[in-house]
């Protein structure tokens, strides 16, 4: 018997013991079993009870983790739906042709992964023959998201089924010549194939989770029917390292997405060697997920373990295959049956006794071969048994052997995600193992061949029939023509034009007003998809909640607290605001969602995500290059922007460098505006461009980046001069002259050119005044509402230039004749404002708040960086004064003015 002494309290002990009497008996018939059959009996028994409760539905925790066995046995497989040896036909052709394009291209030097969906092959070969449902049929289809590393088995497929040819099998990861494959999932380079780009390891279980929950968004919001479609994300195990793989599954299973299945192929190796060498990742991983409420499937072991399990009477095999670390099952991958004896069998008598049973054939059939994930049997029950359960999402953990099929020299070989080819002989042997017909002669002059059975041969004629049957072809990608989104009231825009008179108004709120206008607009106002990281009261947006409900697909099952109060806390099943919570992943996974509905589910969504900009770019830019290659569409919001207007907050949070981040994302078009009528006529454009008529040559599957900040200050109208809304729009435009402003400068008085953008437009009016005032020097100021959209049509301009033809930048068109020096500044660093200074034929000089940020207030931090009115004045003095139009002495007496 245990000795009572020795048992740790638990929480148990603060509940009330109705019986204590039952309860001892309980507990000494454990320690009775323990005593007599073993502890390992005991624990058995201990198991077999927790899951019998957990079948009756009785509120007990969850065993986080179970045996290293299958969950669904052999005897509960289902009879899979078609003709299994057809299959492996399909299959075997897939594996090579996928082998033989990546070796084909080894000697062109670009690379490529063979060894990744030889492993995966029967997880996406059963899904594609009994589950994937295409977009032909009733509603989206499935969504598909496909581990990069496999991609050449989703073109070998695409080939077989007549979708590729040879010519571009050839080209696979050589683009430039216009027929080229892309080596990983790329929408923006294989549009009508790729779905969504998910090489960047992490962001595709992270998307996957967000894409399944905007699927029930739009359901419940009645913009769509989804019901039907599910989302299939399939990942490796050493992907799961990344931190945005499973950064989101409590919302998974919190929101109850039983149209979510990860698959996640437990190779037990990465990129340089095993996932967890000492440890077993099938394990870790399992206590993960089931930790977080989704329900576990474990394919590991493939029918030949049948027969093992059945002599395990005493279950020393499966305490065995528990204890074994995942590196020394890459090990007998690569060992004799003779080694596999002595190290796996040999460590436990009643083990021993076992191997003496089974022949050295069927030792290395299971040890080399038999896994879960390589029998379309195994595979198509867990994947039925994921569609089958309800209430929580499903991952299902299929073992695999990296390189399964090509051969010894690469089979759980460390390097094998390096190796890139294969040897002609080592394909004859691949030829052999897989049964093909492909003669020694194809191989002409060393040359591997592509193998394909025929277009009207009963492989392709099946493979054909099944994917008809499920709704056409996939992975498939469709942009369904879409009539142009009807463009809202220019009432909502021209509001802004007059100005905001002695208001102070912040950018921010302007936005936010903008957009609350908008979103009551009858034809497209449902299509707004407002997206927030838990600070929407920090930018003004909490008048939103109660008109258009947080979304949550339980609604709300409380008393808010402030249910008495106008801006009280909404949430509904058909809430429009998706409320994230402080996670600026799981934003940008949402936007990513809903900024490619039109294509994904044929509806055309208007995603604005709006967020501090410091938490934006910096954070979250591998998702922004996501995007992009998603072809996505938005409005993406730096919020509390700039390195000198976030008073108090500091380093962290102060922005100087989210336009230089920007402006890297060929797909981004980064807007700094200055006023609120600017941000009306940017988000006006880019409506029209994205959702509906673009000009020619315009592409519309682009997203902007707009930054607006929380300093409230009187908002100016609009000026009334021809070419405003052009410059807007172009990105820079003049907003004054000194005459204009009212300043009377003398008709001889040395003139400069200020810009500016964003808030620092404000800083270059008092500069003006400044300068007139006190030193006699007329300045112009213009709005430089973005930079990088100056820069690109520069660079465009260029390019041009060398085809032979003319063409002048737009920033040189919009300054020319203007006089004097030109200087530019922003709350950005210098590199912000100087992209456009090759172009400027003026003298050139900029103003930028480089360095780290630091608490203090506006003035204090703008007077620290040298970037506030008066430190403009001391550099256009000196501007001034090298050309000899000032004297040199007045940049030292302003300098003393000033106290700088």
């Amino acid at each position: 018997m245990t000795d009572p002494k020795a048992i740790q309290p638990s929480e148990l002990d603060q509940l009330p013991d109705r019986d204590p009497e039952e309860t001892a008996e309980w507990q000494a018939s454990l320690d009775a079993v323990t005593k007599a059959a073993g502890p390992h009996r005991a624990a058995y028994l201990m198991r077999r009870t927790l899951e019998r409760a957990e079948g009756a539905g009785l509120a007990l925790p969850k065993l986080l983790e179970t045996d290293y066995v299958n969950t669904i046995p052999t005897s509960a497989e289902p009879t899979v739906d078609g003709d299994e040896e057809m299959e492996q036909r399909i299959t075997a052709w897939n594996r090579w042709n996928a082998a033989a394009m990546v070796t084909r291209g080894s000697k062109y030097g670009v690379g490529g992964h063979i060894a990744t969906f030889a492993s995966a092959a029967w997880l996406y070969e059963t899904g594609f023959n009994h589950f994937f449902k295409g977009k032909e049929g009733d509603g989206s289809g499935d969504q598909l998201y496909v581990q990069g590393h496999a991609s050449p088995g989703i073109y070998a497929r695409a080939f077989l089924d007549g979708r590729l040819n040879e010519e571009q099998l050839d080209n696979f990861r050589r683009e430039s010549g216009g027929n080229g494959l892309p080596s990983y999932p790329h929408p923006r380079r294989l549009p009508w194939l790729w779905e969504f780009p998910t090489v960047s390891m992490g962001l595709g279980p992270i998307s996957a989770i967000y894409q399944a929950r905007f699927n029930r968004y739009l359901t419940s919001r009645g913009i769509k029917d989804l019901t039907n479609s599910h989302v299939w994300a399939f990942l490796g195990d050493g992907e799961m390292d990344e931190p945005e793989s499973t950064t989101a599954l409590t919302l998974a299973s919190r929101e109850g997405l039983d149209n979510l299945t990860f698959v996640i192929n437990c190779n037990l190796q990465r990129l340089d060697g095993p996932v967890r060498a000492n440890f077993k990742i099938v394990q870790e991983l399992e206590a993960q997920f089931r930790g977080a409420g989704w329900n576990v499937i474990k394919s590991l072991w493939g029918t030949a373990w049948d027969e093992l399990f059945q002599l395990d009477t005493t279950g020393a095999l499966v305490r065995r295959l528990r204890e074994v670390p995942d590196a020394q099952v890459q090990t007998y991958q690569t060992r004799d049956a003779a080694y596999i004896r002595e190290d796996f069998f040999g460590k436990d008598p009643q083990l021993a006794e076992m191997g003496k049973l089974l022949s050295d054939d069927k030792i290395l059939e299971c040890f080399h071969y038999s896994r879960g994930g390589h029998e379309s049997r195994k595979v198509y029950a867990a994947y039925k048994a994921a569609l089958a359960h309800k209430g929580a999402p499903t991952v299902i953990l299929a073992q695999t052997v990296k390189g399964h099929t090509l051969g010894r020299g690469f089979a759980s070989k460390n390097a094998n995600h390096q190796m890139k080819k294969l040897s002609v002989d080592e394909f004859k042997d691949m030829r052999d193992l897989l049964g093909l017909p492909i003669k020694d002669s194809d191989f002409v002059d060393g040359v591997v061949p592509y193998g394909h059975p025929g277009a009207d041969s009963p492989e392709v004629r099946y493979l054909q029939e099944r994917r008809a049957a499920l709704g056409g072809p996939a992975p498939a990608r469709r942009v369904h023509p879409l009539a142009p989104l009807p463009a809202p009231a220019d009432k909502a825009f021209a509001s802004f034009d007059k100005g905001s008179g002695s208001q102070s108004v912040a950018t921010t709120m302007a936005f936010v007003r903008l957009v609350k206008d908008l979103v009551r607009d009858k034809e497209t106002g449902k299509r707004w998809v407002p997206i927030v990281p838990d600070e929407a009261r920090t930018f003004g947006m909490e008048s939103l909640f109660p008109s258009l409900g947080i979304y949550s697909p339980k609604g709300q099952t409380y008393e808010p607290v402030d249910r008495d109060q106008l801006m009280y806390y909404k949430e509904a099943k058909n809430g429009q605001i998706l409320n994230e919570g402080i996670t600026e992943a799981g934003s940008m996974a949402d936007f990513i969602a809903a900024s490619t509905a039109y294509a994904t589910h044929g509806e055309a969504m208007i995603p604005f995500y709006i967020f501090y900009s410091m938490f934006g770019w910096q954070r979250t830019a591998d998702q922004m290059w996501q995007l992009g290659d998603q072809l996505g569409r938005g409005f993406l919001v730096g919020a509390t922007a700039g390195r000198t207007t976030l008073t108090g907050e500091g380093l962290q949070h102060a922005d100087g460098h989210s336009p230089a981040i920007a402006a890297t994302n060929p797909a981004a078009l980064t807007y700094d505006p200055a006023f609120a009528y600017e941000v009306a006529a940017i988000v006006k454009d880019g409506l029209r461009r994205m959702y509906g008529e673009a000009a020619p040559g315009e592409d519309p599957n682009v997203f902007y980046y707009l930054t607006v900040y929380n300093e409230p200050l009187p908002q100016p109208a609009k000026p009334s001069v021809a070419g405003v809304d052009e410059g807007i729009v172009k990105g820079l435009y003049r907003f004054n002259t000194a005459e204009s402003a009212g300043l009377a400068p003398a008709a001889n008085a040395p003139r400069i050119q200020l810009l500016g953008s964003g808030t620092a437009i404000h800083w270059a009016l008092k500069a003006q005044k400044l300068l007139t005032e006190e030193w006699g020097v007329a300045a112009d100021v213009w709005s430089a509402t973005s930079w990088t959209e100056l820069r690109r049509d520069a660079m465009e301009a260029d390019a041009a230039l060398l085809r032979g033809e003319e063409r002048v930048p737009y920033v040189r068109r919009a300054l020319q004749g203007a006089e004097g020096p030109v200087l530019a500044v922003s709350d950005y660093m210098r590199q912000v404002p100087d992209q456009i200074a090759q172009w400027v034929e003026q003298d050139w000089s900029s103003l930028g708040a480089d360095g780290f940020g630091l608490s203090d207030t506006r003035e204090a931090a703008r007077r620290h960086f040298g970037v506030d009115a008066e430190s403009i004045v001391v550099a256009a003095l000196a501007q001034l004064a090298k050309r000899g139009e000032v004297k040199a002495t007045a940049v030292k007496e302003a300098r003393e003015r000033y106290g700088l």
